[in-house]
C-alpha cells in the first residue's frame, strides 16, 4: 500500500514539473520568489502588520527609479517590490513574512554593493533608508546607530557634537556596508576599523527572529559579524565607540604627476609607510592613475590626495619628498574633518559617489608598492589609450594607503576580519558602456591584468580580495582568510545562524 502511494506521489509530481507548474516549497533548496509578486498583493498580506510609516511600492512608483539605483549597474538584482521600513521591529516582521511566502529578500542601505552573486537576486528589497537615527550614550563614550545610517550623516552629526567614530572614507557609502566587511577608514591608525569599534548589534536572522548579539550574548556570531556580517543577517542597529573629535582641521595636499614621476612617486610612498609604520595622524593618502586630457591625451596622469589630521605645519615634514617631486600641478587647504571627503574627492556630491555606471572591477591587497609593477600598469594603460582613446577614458586605478597602527594592533584572531597585514587597498574601477560586449570582454581582461601585475609584485604573499571590494569571482579563502580554522568557523556560524542560507547575495560564505 505505501509503495502504490509513493508511486501516486511520483506520478503526481512529475506530471505537475512536466507541465510547468510550481515546485512544492518543501522541495526547494532555497526560496524563490514568485514571478508574479506585486506591490499591490504585498500591500494586503503584509501591510497592516507594519508601522504605518512604513511605505511598499513597486515599479510603476515614482520612487522606484531612486530606491534601486546602484553605484555599479554591471551586476543587478531583480527587485519586484521595495518595502523601506519605518521602525526596526518592521524588519523583523518582513522577513517572517518573506519566509512565509518563500520570497527572497535583500537589505540594501545606499546600494554600493557590487559582487557578481547580487544578479542572482529576485524578490523584495528591504531599503533601509529611514532607519537613520543616531542616539549618543550618556557619558559620551558610544553612540547607537540605526541601519540606515551613512558615511557623511555620521561625521556631520557627531563633529557638532564633539565625537568622532571610525567610518568609510566616502560620504556617500552606508556605515554598515562597510562596516560589515570591516570599513577601512581615516580614522582607522587611531582606533581601528569600523568592525573593531562595534559593541552589540540588533541583529534579525533569515527567520525573522531578532537578537541581540554582543560580547555575552551569541558571542560567537559577534566575532562573525565583525568582518563577515553579510553572511548572517539584518542589522537593524548597532552600538560603537565614540571618540573627542580632536584638531578643528585637517591639512589636505593633492598632487598631479605625469607618468615619468612614477617611481620617484612610489619611492616616497613607501617611505611615508614604511610597510606598516605610517604615522597615525597622517591618516590617508590615496592616488589614481585616471586621464585627463587638459594634462595630457597621450597617456593617463598620476594624481594623489594626502589628509593629515592637524595643521599644514606638522604635516609638513611628511610631505617633503612628494615637495621635491615635480608636480604639473597641486593644491592644499585646511578643513574641518566633515569636509575632508569632499577635499579628498570623496564626498556626496563628488564623481566617485554617482550611481548609474556600469563597472568592472578588480582588487588586491598589498603591504607595500612594488615599482615595477606599478610601472606596467601605467604602461598598460598608456597603450590602451593609444589604441582605444574612448575605452581607456572608463579607467582609474586606485591606490589607498591608511595609517594602519590600530589595525595592526588588534588580535586577528578575535574577529572575522582576515587581512590586517594589507597595508594597502587596490581597485581597478572601469566604466564600460551599457551592452557592450566586446567592450566588457576588453575590460575583464584589462582588469584581470591589473591585479595579477599587484599580486605578481609581492611573490610569496597570498591573493587577498577586501570583501567589500571584492567582485564575486574570487575564491572563499581570497574574500574571507587563508586559514582553514577561519573558514570552517564562518562555515560552522552559517550553519548555525543562517541554515537555509537566505543570505547570500553578497559574496557568500555559501554559494
Amino acid at each position: 500500500m505505501k509503495c502504490i502511494i509513493l508511486l501516486l506521489v511520483s506520478l503526481g509530481l512529475l506530471r505537475a514539473f512536466a507541465t510547468g507548474a510550481s515546485i512544492p516549497r518543501y522541495f526547494e533548496k532555497f526560496p524563490r520568489s514568485r514571478p508574479d509578486l506585486t506591490s499591490t498583493q504585498v500591500q494586503h498580506e503584509l501591510g497592516r502588520r507594519l508601522s504605518n510609516t512604513t511605505v511598499i511600492f513597486g515599479p510603476t512608483d515614482s520612487r522606484y527609479q531612486v530606491a534601486t539605483s546602484r553605484w555599479n549597474d554591471l551586476a543587478v538584482p531583480r527587485v519586484q517590490v521595495v518595502i523601506e521600513p519605518g521602525q526596526e521591529s518592521d524588519v523583523a516582521t518582513i522577513v517572517k513574512y518573506c519566509k512565509e511566502n518563500s520570497i527572497e529578500f535583500l537589505a540594501i542601505n545606499r546600494g554600493h554593493g557590487q559582487p557578481t552573486s547580487l544578479a542572482t537576486f529576485n524578490g523584495i528589497q528591504i531599503n533601509m533608508v529611514n532607519l537613520n537615527s543616531i542616539t549618543i550614550q550618556p557619558g559620551g563614550q558610544s553612540a547607537w546607530f540605526q541601519g540606515g545610517t551613512y558615511d557623511g550623516q555620521v561625521s556631520d552629526y557627531l563633529w557638532e557634537r564633539g565625537y568622532v567614530a571610525t567610518t568609510g572614507s566616502c560620504d556617500c557609502v552606508g556605515l554598515l556596508g562597510a562596516g560589515l566587511g570591516g570599513g577601512h577608514g581615516r580614522h582607522e591608525g587611531l582606533y581601528g576599523m569600523v568592525s573593531d569599534n562595534m559593541l552589540q548589534l540588533n541583529v534579525v536572522l533569515g527567520d525573522g527572529t531578532p537578537i541581540r548579539v554582543n560580547a555575552t550574548s551569541h558571542s560567537d556570531l559577534l566575532w562573525g559579524m565583525k568582518g563577515a556580517g553579510h553572511n548572517f543577517g539584518i542589522v537593524t542597529s548597532f552600538e560603537m565607540k565614540l571618540y573627542p573629535r580632536g584638531p578643528d582641521t585637517w591639512h589636505i595636499r593633492n598632487y598631479v604627476w605625469r607618468g615619468d614621476k612614477l617611481e620617484a612617486v612610489f619611492k616616497a610612498l613607501n617611505d611615508l609607510h614604511g610597510n606598516g609604520t605610517t604615522p597615525v595622524n597622517m591618516a590617508i593618502n590615496y592616488g589614481n592613475f585616471l586621464m585627463n586630457t587638459t594634462i595630457t591625451a597621450t597617456e593617463p596622469v598620476i594624481s594623489w590626495t594626502f589628509a593629515y589630521r592637524g595643521s599644514a605645519k606638522e604635516a609638513q615634514p611628511y610631505l617633503n619628498e612628494f615637495d621635491a617631486i615635480k608636480a604639473v600641478w597641486e593644491d592644499s587647504s585646511d578643513v574641518p574633518y566633515p569636509q575632508v571627503a569632499h577635499a579628498q574627492g570623496t564626498g556626496l556630491t563628488d564623481y566617485i559617489c554617482q550611481h548609474g555606471s556600469k563597472r568592472i572591477t578588480t582588487t588586491a591587497g598589498l603591504q607595500v608598492y612594488n615599482l615595477t609593477a606599478e610601472r606596467q600598469i601605467f604602461d598598460g594603460f598608456t597603450k590602451r589609450v593609444a589604441s582605444n582613446p574612448n575605452f581607456a577614458a572608463g579607467g582609474g586605478v586606485l591606490h589607498e594607503g591608511y595609517s594602519t597602527a590600530a589595525v595592526d594592533a588588534q588580535d586577528p584572531s578575535l574577529s572575522a576580519y582576515p587581512f590586517r597585514s594589507d597595508h594597502h587597498l587596490m581597485l581597478f574601477d572601469l566604466v564600460v558602456e551599457p551592452n557592450n560586449a566586446e567592450q566588457e570582454r576588453a575590460g575583464w581582461v584589462w582588469a584581470n591584468e591589473v591585479r595579477d601585475q599587484w599580486n605578481g609584485g609581492q611573490p610569496g604573499r597570498p591573493v587577498d580580495a577586501y570583501v567589500n571590494y571584492a567582485n564575486g569571482k574570487e575564491s572563499i579563502e581570497e574574500r574571507y582568510g587563508h586559514e582553514h580554522w577561519r573558514i570552517q568557523k564562518l562555515r560552522g556560524l552559517k550553519a548555525k545562524y543562517d541554515p537555509q542560507n537566505r543570505f547570500r547575495f553578497f559574496n557568500p560564505i555559501i554559494a
